[in-house]
């Protein structure tokens, strides 16, 4: 009689970040937004500058740490980066990694321009990159990976962040034509993704991802708020409140599959939504102290339990991030 034996898995080679998880990004990239948020309450609502430029000091020392844990699993093995974006939460960590550059070149732009508009630059550049590497892992991997999700916002629509940083650093030309663009891919995401959950039922363990929907949004308003597109911004703060009210009235569906590293979604875009309400001011005013002082609470907490996760070994696991 022939025994079958098992074989156990191979074990991870030694070597620090080989495993390192793209889906520590989003909690940072969350925090980078409440930084910024409490930036924009110093004008709006009065707060003092430091709570921001604090958070911001120390997200950025963060960040700088996970991009060199990511960069580390890289230089090890280059094509490690296409495995990771085969995975949903590799391609929505990937993303979130990318898009943190532009935020950074927001953070540093009151203390160092000239740095903060290079940065810009390379961000763009390093962003276009991505895009064109994550179409040829569409064109070469299975049908069901171009299927469209909210994680598409991150990954196409997110140079709607570039435009942010481009108001503020004077590029107003670049910031019109992001403006215009995104504006119409985030359109069409809106529509296709609105299609499937009328038609389909949604994942319990997926539709956290569900909020990202809300980031556009308060982006896009954002950027036309800074072009002085006065009207435009006010449509997409009542698209933004649309949203929030929806999420709100659906939160136990949202988070029925319990907590993940998939919650690293809600982070971002409350906190851009505050800061959209905040700068609008007028009947945006409340909402968007009530929001933020919402962020402010619940985003830190989120990302101290997603980083222990990785801190502990279990975030790659959990999210099948690949080994270098």
């Amino acid at each position: 009689m022939m025994v079958m034996a098992f074989k156990p898995p191979a074990p991870t080679k030694p070597g620090l970040w080989r495993r390192t998880p793209p889906a520590l990004f989003p909690p940072v990239m969350g925090l980078f937004g409440l930084g910024l948020a409490w930036r924009r309450a110093v004008e709006a609502a009065g707060v003092p500058a430091g709570i921001g430029e604090a958070i911001l000091g120390a997200v950025t020392l963060l960040y700088l740490f996970a991009l060199a844990a990511y960069a580390g699993k890289l230089m090890r093995r280059p094509a490690v980066i296409v495995e990771d974006l085969r995975i949903l939460p590799g391609r929505a960590g990937i993303g979130t990694m990318v898009l943190c550059l532009y935020l950074l070149s927001l953070t540093i732009y009151p203390y160092a321009p000239d740095a903060a508009l290079g940065l810009l630059y390379a961000a763009f550049a390093v962003h276009s990159a991505f895009v064109l590497l994550l179409i040829y892992v569409f064109a070469t991997g299975p049908a069901e990976q171009r299927r469209v999700t909210p994680v598409w916002h991150l990954n196409f629509v997110g140079f709607i962040i570039g435009g942010l940083a481009a108001v503020a650093t004077g590029l107003i030309g670049t910031a019109l034509a992001v403006l215009g663009i995104t504006a119409l891919i985030a359109v069409a995401i809106w529509a296709v993704s609105l299609d499937q959950i009328v038609k389909e039922t949604v994942p319990a363990p997926l539709r956290p991802l569900l909020a990202i929907h809300l980031a556009p949004a308060a982006l896009l308003g954002l950027v036309a708020n800074g072009l002085e597109f006065e009207a435009v911004s006010q449509l997409f703060a009542v698209l933004a409140a649309l949203l929030v009210a929806a999420l709100a009235l659906r939160g136990f569906w949202l988070t029925a599959a319990g907590f993940s590293p998939l919650w690293g979604a809600f982070t971002f875009p409350a906190a851009a939504t505050a800061s959209l309400w905040l700068v609008l001011g007028g009947v945006w005013y409340w909402p968007g102290v009530g929001l933020l002082v919402l962020a402010t609470f619940a985003i830190p907490v989120i990302a101290f339990r997603i980083l222990r996760l990785w801190a502990g070994g279990q975030l790659a696991v959990k999210t099948n991030a690949a080994t270098a």
